[in-house]
């Protein structure tokens, strides 16, 4: 019989999830799949069997398994579906303060080039109620819910949506603050939460910087190459199909490195004025939030 996973963690996006993944699959005890962000829970319809999902697990036959997909927490319905598929699973929130969440995620759409074409953060959001309308929205977008930026920073809705199926024990709710500077008591709080050994010891590291790209043009063209590009490379490279593929894969991550800006500190911030001015729209949520797990975020407001 394959393993199934016990524990989910649920997002919010650009909140840490894939450092914490990172850091609990290194725990001898814990087996999380190298394959991120599997969605399995997101859909009534899942774009994979049951079985294929749990395939994901096989080399965990010893360990407790879990996984790590950030949009199950904005979802309207993997809180039920986690539930039906296992009642007793633990759940792992991770938060953010909103505008800082929003400007980061704004900027892994643009780097992940499939849904956002807008460069400028503050037109990206006065975008939402056209693209709400169905106007404005990028041919290449492949999900245009991912551009309803404000849906993914409604936390109080969204968490009172898991606690409608799971006790409050079986949520653990970590804030980035915290996870980014007390890394080491956060994990073994999550250790302890998910009940192995929590003296456990490694290292941590900076996961998942924030990047750019140096030239969309190149996105477009390693991202969507043009067909008759690739008829041309047919002929000029008479290589077998499994060849020519890998060799297309090598290309398309030496541009996409090439093409990659890690930005600096400062470039990582939106600049305060802009910040607290956004902010003011999402101070009723952040009393809501602070009320509903019982915790002072006032350090949040600028």
């Amino acid at each position: 019989m394959l393993k199934q996973p016990s524990f989910f963690i649920v997002g919010a996006p650009k909140s840490g999830t894939t450092a914490l993944c990172k850091y609990l699959s290194r725990h001898p005890q814990i087996f999380i799949p190298a394959e991120k962000e599997l969605r399995y829970f997101n859909s009534n319809d899942p774009v994979f069997t049951l079985e294929k999902y749990l395939n994901f697990f096989r080399d965990g036959q010893k360990m407790i398994c879990g996984e790590g997909t950030p949009s199950y927490l904005r979802s309207e319905t993997a809180a039920a579906r986690i539930y039906e598929f296992n009642p007793e699973a633990k759940i792992i929130i991770m938060l953010r303060e909103p505008v800082a969440l929003l400007y980061s995620f704004h900027a892994q759409l643009l780097w992940d080039g499939s849904s956002e074409d807008e460069t400028d953060f503050l037109k990206a959001l006065n975008l939402e109620n056209e693209r709400r309308a169905g106007r404005c929205i990028p041919e290449k977008c492949s999900n245009v819910e991912k551009l309803f930026y404000r849906n993914v920073v409604q936390f109080t809705a969204q968490i009172k949506r898991y606690l409608r199926y799971f006790d409050k024990s079986k949520i653990h709710i970590i804030i980035f603050d915290d996870f980014v500077n007390k890394t080491d008591e956060s994990y073994r709080e999550v250790l302890r939460f998910l009940e192995v050994e929590y003296s456990f010891t490694t290292t941590f590291n900076s996961t998942n910087s924030r990047k750019k790209v140096r030239s969309y043009f190149l996105q477009d063209l390693y991202k969507r190459p043009p067909a008759k590009l690739l008829e041309i490379g047919k002929y000029f490279i008479p290589l077998p199909q499994e060849q020519r593929r890998e060799l297309l894969k090598k290309i398309k991550d030496y541009l996409k490195k090439t093409n990659k800006q890690v930005l600096s500190k400062d470039e990582k911030k939106l600049p305060i004025d802009i910040h607290k001015a956004l902010q003011q729209e999402f101070i009723p949520e952040i009393q809501q939030l602070s009320q509903l797990i019982d915790r002072d975020l006032s350090h949040w407001l600028l």
